[in-house]
């Protein structure tokens, strides 16, 4: 029974440094510098360029494993669909995630 409690407090105990340290500063919203237009624009650019590269893949992708198939090797290029999907995600989070962080 006093593990129990001893656990209790130590989980009080924690709490309470979590609310006293726990506040954090607000910093706002906040505006974007002069001439940050031209790297919105940048990523814009290198979205729609990666996004077109991994289309161009994908179709690449579909027609290789079609000839394979008719040699009866289609199963072995299929960990090359996963890689490319894997990419296409990557691309897709990474300019979400800074377009989210710029306030975009």
């Amino acid at each position: 029974m006093s593990l129990l409690v001893a656990a209790g407090d130590i989980i009080t105990t924690a709490g309470a440094l979590v609310t006293v340290h726990g506040a954090v500063p607000d910093p706002g919203a906040g505006t974007m510098p002069p001439g940050f237009e031209a790297f919105t624009t940048i990523m814009g650019w290198a979205k729609w360029l990666g996004l077109g590269v991994a289309v161009v893949g994908l179709i690449i992708l579909g027609v290789t494993m079609t000839v394979s198939a008719r040699r009866g090797e289609g199963g072995e290029i299929g960990g090359w669909l996963g890689r490319l999907l894997v990419g296409v995600i990557i691309i897709s989070a990474a300019f979400t995630i800074v377009g989210f962080l710029m306030g975009a």
